[in-house]
């Protein structure tokens, strides 16, 4: 069973709740799916997990894997990795994010990699989240929005994929709005006509959408969870 890496066109397109959504649909259905957020930066919780995104995501999958397994580096500032790490004047190791990543993947029948920001987001002044998936040699899921623009943030990120040679599964359009402008409402066949690739899911736009349970029932009835475990 194939594991994957969630993406996306850019920061805040619900990368964290789409991927959270699909490992709960998937404990649903009986698969042993684990999650994995390799890199995370934001304020820190009082509470539990440092990260939040961490937090939905562990709770999604109801994985035993401890928080240094799903969540290697954390960064407790809200910027990508590369400015954190020049803020607060650490290094970001990359050995531990491979070293973990394949410790779950022997662990559970597939697992689910949330990266952050969007693909060309920097790690480091020369490493990007793009080297990330591409020395993980996973499949990735592009989350995408149906606003306006994202017919251009879409294909870019979809070219610089192409660039790195790292292979597309499909897209998932998030918040979207079939009362919307002309253009948010002709977003997926727009999308999939100028990419060719297959659009995996189209995600309403949801009020409680940090409520697992709100979730799990939007994506079971909006996304084609076979064309992920075939």
């Amino acid at each position: 069973m194939k594991s994957y890496f969630v993406t996306g066109t850019d920061t805040g397109v619900g990368k964290t709740t789409i991927t959270a959504a699909i490992a709960a649909l998937l404990r649903k259905h009986g698969i042993d799916v684990g999650v994995m957020k390799p890199i995370a930066t934001g304020v820190t919780q009082k509470n539990g997990f440092r990260s939040e995104d961490v937090a939905l995501l562990h709770a999604a999958a109801q994985v035993k894997d401890d928080e240094k397994t799903v969540n290697p580096v954390f960064l407790p500032l809200p910027t990508s990795p590369y400015d954190a790490s020049k803020i607060l004047n650490v290094k970001i190791d990359m050995s531990p994010v491979f070293e973990r990543y394949e410790y779950l993947a022997k662990s559970h029948q597939m697992v689910l990699v949330e990266g952050i920001g969007g693909i060309m987001t920097p790690i480091t002044k020369d490493f990007f989240v793009a080297d990330m998936i591409k020395q993980m040699k996973l499949e990735t899921i592009i989350v995408t929005r149906s606003t306006l623009g994202t017919i251009n943030h879409t294909v870019m990120t979809i070219e610089m994929c192409r660039k790195y040679q790292i292979p597309v599964k499909g897209l998932v359009i998030n918040y979207f709005d079939e009362n919307g402008t002309h253009a948010e409402r002709n977003a997926p066949s727009t999308l999939h006509e100028i990419t060719g690739l297959p659009i995996l899911g189209t995600i309403p736009f949801v009020k409680d959408y940090q409520k697992p349970e709100v979730m799990v029932d939007i994506v079971e009835k909006n996304i084609d969870l076979n064309a992920l475990i075939s």
